[in-house]
């Protein structure tokens, strides 16, 4: 969107950061290219956000902080960079949205913010749960064990936890169902499409309260028609427009954190994944313009 690049965090309100990060990707990488072209794709966004009223660089001082270094060949060093940079910036009183990246960079931001906020709510949109306890043989970190990790650590109540979105084949029926157990409220897609999206943000909301929420939106809980350029993706999933309906639906919510992972620009086609994601960035911004209730 043009906004200044900048580290120097006084007075800043909001900071944009990438995480060019796709080690922890188990079936097509690219997402690390992910944060440059959704900036990219940015540049065409206009200020004012229409439907939520707000133009968010006016109401908020924004800055792009520009990447987190990662580590490509090791991801808890990745990991704890992430999560030792978000938490300066958060120290600084500045609110972060992330750009991936794959899946696997969550774990580290919710591990900055539940250590800034305490425990955290969730609402995760995303076409798989990432409750897996090990994708690989062995190693316990991965985009699909993420939040898996976070329900272990205490990063987030289950009982303040939704996924919506759910679908495709899954490994084992633990695949949902452990989520399920730990108490997490899942919406998978059939029953979103059965609810509409009004009755879903009424079921996030009610969920969530005010309790400090964090935000997690996997690109591919869009259907691919829509969003192509990503490493997992699941037909029958929302639209565009469904996803920025949901998204605008979390106005007036107590956000503190927002990331938006798994744009794959290789797999992209005419950029309309990057497109996508940039303007959900500029909902997120909005969102925080937005007074909470």
């Amino acid at each position: 969107m043009r906004l200044p690049a900048a580290r120097a965090l006084d007075g800043v309100d909001v900071a944009i950061v990438g995480v060019p990060f796709d080690s922890g990707a188990t079936f097509r990488s690219g997402a690390r290219f992910g944060p440059r072209r959704i900036r990219e794709a940015s540049t065409m966004i206009w200020g004012y956000n229409r439907v939520l009223d707000v133009a968010p660089a006016r109401v908020l001082s924004i800055v792009d902080y520009g990447d987190i270094s990662v580590v490509p060949v090791d991801i808890r060093t990745t990991m704890a960079h992430i999560t030792q940079e978000v938490a300066h910036i958060l120290a600084a009183g500045t609110r972060v949205i992330t750009l991936g990246g794959d899946h696997s960079i969550s774990l580290p931001l919710l591990r900055a913010h539940a250590a800034h906020f305490g425990e955290l709510a969730l609402i995760h949109f995303d076409a798989h749960p990432d409750m897996w306890d090990e994708e690989f043989e062995g190693q316990p970190y991965s985009h699909g064990t993420s939040f898996r990790r976070a329900l272990e650590e205490g990063l987030m109540d289950p009982a303040a936890t939704i996924q919506i979105g759910i679908r495709g084949p899954l490994g084992d029926p633990a695949d949902i169902a452990y989520p399920q157990k730990k108490g997490v409220a899942i919406i998978p897609i059939e029953q979103a499409f059965d609810m509409g999206v009004p009755a879903i943000i009424a079921a996030m909301r009610e969920r969530v309260g005010q309790r400090p929420v964090y935000v997690s939106l996997d690109i591919d809980a869009v259907d691919p028609a829509f969003a192509p350029g990503t490493g997992t993706p699941e037909v029958g999933g929302f639209s565009s427009f469904q996803m920025l309906q949901l998204v605008r639906g979390l106005r007036g919510l107590n956000i503190v954190g927002f990331d938006l992972v798994e744009v794959n620009p290789p797999y992209d086609h005419g950029n309309i994944t990057a497109i996508l994601a940039a303007n959900l960035a500029f909902e997120f911004l909005s969102l925080l313009a937005c007074p909470v209730n």
